[in-house]
């Protein structure tokens, strides 16, 4: 039976790419995707599906427990894919309430709507789901070796990941307790086509590309592992798919990057892509600023789990879906533009150009 799905968050940068994605390879009767619309959410990242009949788009809040279930009942929703969050470390220091409410608040408001939705014998009759989309940050930070599994002990070091830390106990806590079919995932950092510029990889694009200082925080040697937005969607697919209900799924790139690294191979390739810089290399324009508080050094996801059970794997290596991404930057100027306007533009300057 095809499914009925609520995405949350879907106007954001994953959720823009999975529901494209699932409509086109899943096996979608319907989906809703349920936005808020804040300044990180764009329905232009969506115009492309939105007349396709199979997809519904509701404007509102997943703190509103009222909207939620309503939508639960009116489109008879079996599978939550929960992408909403507040995701931008810097922004969770300076305001972390927004934080809670959103991500462990909203968190909460789903999960009981799914659990009242899916009492009357819904979840046995049909194969409901939960999938709750999480973060590698909530395990901390590592040292020079190692890797985060399934097992690592959470240990946040900021409020965005202390609220997606405590979100992520709450979907866990509802299949444990009252039985909900969740499912919960931890994704390296992601890039690609439909990121917002608060993130390392537009921002330096964006910057490179007019000639704006490149801020890099501490010494640039802070490790990520990268992967590539379509793998991440399909890894969703998968585990929607055929994950085990109560199971947590790290999902990663295997494709460590040094900060730094990741910002000279930005600054080479628009050389290569656009010629320098009134004659000089785009690497002048980095510049070091201080180091943001609770910088965790290094993250490194070892999704061996998810490749043994589940067969999946990333498909896309770091320098093809780098320069992927830099290719669909600079074709989308419109896009971009219209992004970098009204409350976002006001913030964006106010991080990187007020200091």
């Amino acid at each position: 039976m095809s499914m009925r799905m609520l995405v949350t968050g879907g106007a954001g940068f994953i959720g823009s790419n999975f529901i494209r994605l699932a409509l086109a390879e899943g096996d979608i009767g319907r989906l809703v995707n349920l936005d808020k619309l804040t300044y990180a959410g764009n329905l232009k990242s969506l115009a492309d599906i939105e007349e396709d009949d199979r997809y519904c788009f509701i404007q509102g809040d997943i703190a509103d427990g009222d909207l939620v279930e309503k939508l639960f009942a009116e489109h008879g929703i079996d599978t939550v894919v929960h992408f909403a969050a507040e995701s931008h470390v810097d922004r969770s220091i300076v305001g972390p309430g927004e934080f809670v409410r959103t991500n462990v608040v909203g968190t909460f408001t789903l999960l009981d709507a799914a659990r009242k939705a899916w009492a009357d014998g819904t979840a046995s009759t049909r194969r409901c789901r939960f999938l709750h989309v999480s973060t590698d940050e909530v395990y901390g930070s590592l040292g020079e070796t190692g890797y985060f599994t399934e097992q690592t002990p959470y240990d946040p070091r900021s409020p965005y990941s202390a609220s997606k830390a405590g979100s992520d106990h709450l979907a866990s806590a509802w299949f444990h307790t009252y039985g909900l079919p969740v499912l919960i995932t931890n994704c390296s950092n992601n890039y690609g086509p439909f990121q917002f510029p608060e993130k390392l990889i537009p921002l330096i694009i964006n910057n490179a590309r007019s000639g704006k200082d490149l801020p890099v925080y501490g010494d640039g040697k802070n490790v990520r592992d990268w992967l590539y937005v379509d793998d991440h969607c399909r890894a969703i697919l998968r585990v929607l798919a055929a994950g085990e209900p109560g199971q947590t799924y790290n999902i990663g790139g295997n494709s460590e990057k040094q900060n730094i690294e990741v910002v000279t191979t930005i600054c080479d390739l628009l050389d290569k892509k656009l010629g320098l810089l009134d004659g000089r290399p785009r690497r002048e324009l980095i510049r070091f600023v201080k180091d943001r508080a609770g910088h965790d050094r290094r993250y490194a996801i070892d999704a061996g789990k998810i490749r043994r059970e589940l067969g999946w794997q990333p498909r896309v290596r770091f320098e093809e879906g780098i320069e992927m991404t830099i290719d669909w930057y600079l074709n989308h100027q419109d896009w971009l533009d219209a992004v970098l306007d009204g409350s976002y533009q006001d913030y964006y300057r106010q991080m990187y150009h007020g200091r």
